[in-house]
């Protein structure tokens, strides 16, 4: 197909496709249909004409049969018949003339005949009457251009009827396929005009429960989370440039003070440790907002194995272990790790979940960080961190507790929002409010779930619940 043709059939509307093809089918519809009943109709006109020849031979049959000794008269005007006698003479013949010499052979012949005579095509039927051991035949003919006369008229008849019912089919499209799109344009000019500014508004949604409906409601869905995901963008970068803020203020301050002050080198190196440590608050902040990104704007297309998950929970727990062996604030809390995951490989009939083995690590990770840094703000006995793991009733479950005193029941609706912190957690320095935002978006992102259940002055529960996909892993190891 060339360029220009393929441009020109982009242009053409849906309307005029719809209509265009309607009245395609419907115009080879009607001509496989009119050619089956014009083939009808010569049966029927056929049939027609042959009843009419042995009705113009009928009185001579009858002449022969009940009365054989009485002279036969004439036919009637316009009536074409030959009567041949056993001994071969024509005592009635109203044929053309020029059929006289054929009428031997054409009497021996039982079926109806066509044979031409002259400028004119004739119809012949002819019929053996026996009387007294003796055959007699008669033969009644009509003219073709009666039949075809006949024809023609309902042939006309025929194209005429299709004609309008092809015109009828072609309007009928246009205006249906008019009425039915008339909503589409509405969704198209509504559409237009939520681009063009901005709003809250969405997509009328039409009273009849139909596609066009159906596709309405999938479209304000997309826009709603669309718009939901423009919002978490804008709130991410400011945000992200609130927090970013303060510590680069501080960062610069300190790299300033260093240059300007005449200072020892004790206070030099001072002044660089806190640097360092701004820097890697900034690092950190950095990565987290990258992990939290990259979360959030993932599609679970990963399956795993509950056995994985669990490998890379028990790999989270070492680790919260060795921080707490390495750490002298920190000394004597215990991390204990249950798990009641059924089997340990991916055996036939073994749930997977949507989410990656490290995306669940870096779940406990966080968890278990904010439950030992709530135990080094507070002070007090180190006691205990908890995390079991579990996968019964189609979901993976994980818990981890603590109790070291809970949440601010005034921080604790605002807990899983981004850049959050208590009032200890800010004041300390520690923490950029992004770790249980990034918790909720790997629940979220595998289709589960974060409760929260918090003791004031006892400790903190957080539950996280994934459900099983539906795929298998293609790869557990």
């Amino acid at each position: 197909m060339s360029a220009d043709r393929r441009r020109s059939t982009r242009h053409h509307g849906i309307r005029t496709r719809i209509a265009g093809g309607s009245l395609l089918i419907a115009v080879v519809v009607s001509l496989v249909a009119g050619l089956a009943i014009n083939a009808q109709l010569e049966r029927i006109v056929r049939d027609g004409t042959v009843q009419a020849l042995r009705s113009d031979g009928a009185q001579y049959v009858f002449a022969l049969q009940a009365r054989p000794d009485d002279p036969l008269q004439g036919p009637g005007l316009g009536t074409r018949i030959a009567v041949i006698a056993p001994d071969g003479s024509i005592p009635v013949f109203s044929l053309p003339t020029t059929l006289a010499a054929q009428l031997p052979a054409l009497a021996a012949t039982r079926e109806v005949t066509t044979v031409d005579a002259g400028s004119a095509t004739y119809i012949l039927l002819s019929q053996p009457v026996t009387v007294g051991g003796d055959t007699w035949y008669v033969i009644a003919g009509r003219d073709e251009a009666e039949e075809t006369t006949v024809l023609v008229q309902m042939r006309l008849l025929l194209v005429g009827s299709f004609a309008l019912l092809v015109l009828g089919v072609a309007a009928g499209g246009w205006i249906l396929t008019t009425v039915s799109l008339r909503p589409v344009t509405r969704l198209r000019v509504s559409a237009q005009s939520l681009s063009e500014r901005s709003t809250d508004e969405v997509l009328p949604v039409g009273r009849a429960d139909d596609e066009i409906a159906q596709l309405a409601i999938t479209l304000n869905d997309l826009i709603e989370r669309l718009r939901a995901s423009a919002d978490r963008e804008r709130q991410l970068v400011s945000d992200a440039s609130h927090e970013l803020r303060t510590p680069l203020a501080i960062l610069r301050t300190q790299l300033e003070l260093a240059r300007l002050e005449d200072s020892s080198r004790e206070q030099l190196l001072a002044d660089i440790e806190g640097a360092e440590r701004s820097a890697t608050r900034l690092s950190a902040l950095v990565t987290s907002l990258l992990e939290l990104s990259r979360i959030e704007a993932a599609t679970p297309e990963e399956r795993t194995s509950a056995a994985r998950l669990e490998a890379d929970v028990l790999e989270a727990v070492e680790r919260a272990r060795f921080r707490v062996a390495s750490d002298d604030a920190l000394a004597g809390i215990e991390v204990e790790y249950v798990s009641a995951v059924a089997g340990s490989g991916p055996g036939e009939g073994a749930a997977v979940y949507a989410v990656r083995a490290d995306d669940v690590g870096r779940v406990v990770d966080n968890l278990a960080g904010n439950a030992l840094q709530a135990f080094t703000e507070r002070g007090g006995a180190p006691r205990r961190v908890s995390v079991i793991l579990d996968d019964e009733g189609g979901q993976l479950t994980l818990r981890v507790s603590d109790n070291a005193g809970g949440l601010d029941p005034a921080f604790e609706p605002r807990a899983l929002e981004r850049f959050s912190r208590s009032d200890a957690t800010r004041s300390s320095g520690h923490g950029s409010g992004l770790g249980l935002a990034i918790v909720a978006a790997i629940a979220r992102n595998a289709g589960g779930a974060i409760v929260l259940h918090n003791r004031p002055g006892h400790g903190l529960e957080v539950v996280v619940t994934l459900p099983a996909a539906t795929a298998r892993p293609v790869d557990l190891a």
